[in-house]
């Protein structure tokens, strides 16, 4: 075999006019490597031909062959790209590019970006000016787009439109329904959204102002998304003792509006709730088989991630966050909700979720400088290093700016089950994050996926590797209509990830978050090489990719 492909090596190089060289048969050449193609199917072994961002050819290529770059992958499983079900905000990637490291770095090559909140639409009162540049300025999604293509991204990027976000722009931070025409107009802002290419309506609804939307202003704003083809993203109203009733809810949100359902971080939190996941998802599994197409994913942590103030009821919330910091100078206001925290359990009361100990609950990153040297530690040690009382402590938190904490509230149980469910795949829930300006973030932001493939693949073998990456790749792409990813095949754009199944790991901690992982060498975009040996490549081949159904 190795004679006859030199022969037509050498008949392809007689027939060109002297002085002309044959352009090379590929762009990327990938030797040797153990295949995982994303369906699901056993490994083989085969090489793989990339060209103009496609991947070309799946077989024999290695001999007689020609690249412009060949990677001999002996070693390493070829995968296709991951893809972050919930990665938060793709702002970071407008103003940082280096930030889209936190997400190549893990095998990340598509994120989907927004929550309650998107980057579009904005106006005036919702664009927080301070963090832009000067002259950097949207108001639609298309806007939006044109600003990341023109700056050029690092990977792939899907949308939502946040219904939190088009509340914001019609209503305000207002704890009340939407009067007279404000509902058709956040309908129309959310239509005009999966116009210009969001996958579909996402919220998260334990969090003002998302909280305050009903049931029947969600089912509306789903329907504007319908006629496009979009979905019904949701962090749930109830993460704990009432996340069956959530999941009911966002299933009937989602078979009003004729959209299918995908749950954001699917998690039963606090000790007490925790028996609750195997009914979370045997719940979710009777929905599918009666016909209703629902998914999640997960984050394979036990601590979440959260602002300090949402230890506060939603309804304090209700003339917006900066009114209600200005009120915890006073100690009667500080003794009443205090009260609310210890003894009202109709809320997702997170300081129930946490045993009521402050010590469960890690600060991870402080808005002021002063503060820095809190971070990684928790309530209770904030507390002494300070000499306060730790309720002294947690308000004086939030009043300052309401740091990010980590609360310790699931279980590796309910992680096991929900890795063996055949409907859940991954994600980071954090956005791209650049370790040398960042100073903290959950260890989730550069751990999610390596953490995957060593704990739950290698040394717990809870699954099979040929099961996490389909939870990695083809099932989050179908979910996002992207089916040209998500699986090595011909025909299939290239996006590639190469990785040593026997070092991946994360290192990323809740003491030192911001750490890249290990054993994961190559990475391709869009058949670019955005990691190139374990380094920054500086390619910046991502794109902002829309539904089929969409423009």
């Amino acid at each position: 075999m190795m004679r006859r492909g030199i022969v037509l090596l050498a008949v392809a190089s007689a027939v060109l006019p002297l002085g002309i060289a044959a352009d090379p048969e590929f762009d990327i050449l990938i030797a040797g490597a153990r295949i995982v193609d994303g369906s699901g199917n056993p490994w083989f072994r085969a090489d793989l031909g990339i060209k103009d961002g496609v991947i070309r050819e799946v077989g024999y290529l290695a001999t007689g062959r020609t690249a412009n770059r060949r990677i001999d992958a002996e070693s390493l499983v070829a995968a296709p790209g991951f893809i972050d079900m919930m990665g938060a905000t793709s702002l970071p990637l407008l103003l940082d590019p280096v930030s889209a490291q936190s997400k190549l770095r893990q095998g990340i090559t598509t994120m989907m970006a927004g929550e309650g909140g998107s980057e579009a639409p904005q106006n005036e009162r919702t664009l927080k000016l301070e963090l832009l540049p000067p002259n950097v300025r949207w108001s639609t999604f298309a806007e939006y787009v044109k600003l990341l293509e023109q700056k050029g991204i690092g990977l792939n990027v899907v949308h939502n439109v946040g219904a939190a976000q088009v509340r914001r722009l019609v209503i305000g931070e207002e704890d009340r329904p939407p009067r007279g025409s404000e509902l058709a107009s956040m309908m129309e802002h959310v239509g005009r959204a999966a116009m210009e290419g969001a996958a579909g309506l996402s919220t998260a609804l334990i969090y003002p102002p998302g909280t305050y939307a009903s049931k029947q202003e969600l089912v509306a704003l789903a329907r504007a998304t319908a006629a496009y083809g979009g979905f019904y993203s949701t962090h749930m109203r109830n993460e704990s003792a009432g996340v069956l009733d959530a999941i009911r809810e966002a299933m009937a949100i989602g078979a009003e509006a004729g959209v299918p359902v995908h749950i954001y971080h699917l998690k039963a939190a606090g000790e007490e709730n925790w028996p609750l996941m195997a009914k979370a998802i045997g719940l979710i599994a009777e929905a599918r088989m009666k016909g209703q197409d629902v998914t999640a994913d997960i984050y394979p942590y036990i601590r979440n991630g959260l602002g300090l103030g949402s230890f506060i009821h939603p309804a304090r919330y209700a003339k917006g966050a900066t009114a209600l910091r200005a009120q915890l100078d006073d100690p009667k206001i500080r003794a009443e909700i205090r009260r609310e925290i210890e003894t009202r359990a109709d809320w997702e009361n997170w300081y129930r979720h946490v045993g009521r100990n402050w010590d469960n609950v890690l600060v991870a990153q402080t808005p002021r400088k002063e503060d820095k040297r809190f971070e990684g530690k928790s309530v209770a040690e904030i507390a002494k290093l300070r000499g306060t009382d730790d309720w002294t402590t947690f308000f004086d938190l939030v009043r300052q700016g309401d740091p990010s904490v980590n609360p310790k509230s699931m279980n590796e149980e309910q992680k096991h089950l929900a890795l063996k469910a055949e409907f859940v795949s991954f994600c980071t829930d954090a956005p791209p994050t650049n370790p040398a300006t960042a100073t903290g973030a959950h260890p989730r932001a550069f751990g999610s996926f390596p953490r995957i493939l060593a704990k739950y693949v290698r040394e717990e073998r809870v699954i099979t590797l040929e099961a996490a990456i389909r939870k990695m790749t083809s099932l989050p792409a179908n979910r996002l209509q992207l089916y040209d990813r998500g699986r090595i095949a011909p025909g299939m754009a290239a996006d590639v990830v190469l990785f040593d199944p026997e070092r991946v790991r994360d290192t990323a901690t809740f003491e030192k978050p911001l750490s890249y992982p290990e054993g994961l060498p190559y990475v391709i975009v869009n058949g670019k090489l955005a990691v190139d040996q374990s380094k920054d490549s500086g390619e910046r081949a991502g794109r902002v990719l829309r539904g089929k159904a969409r423009l």
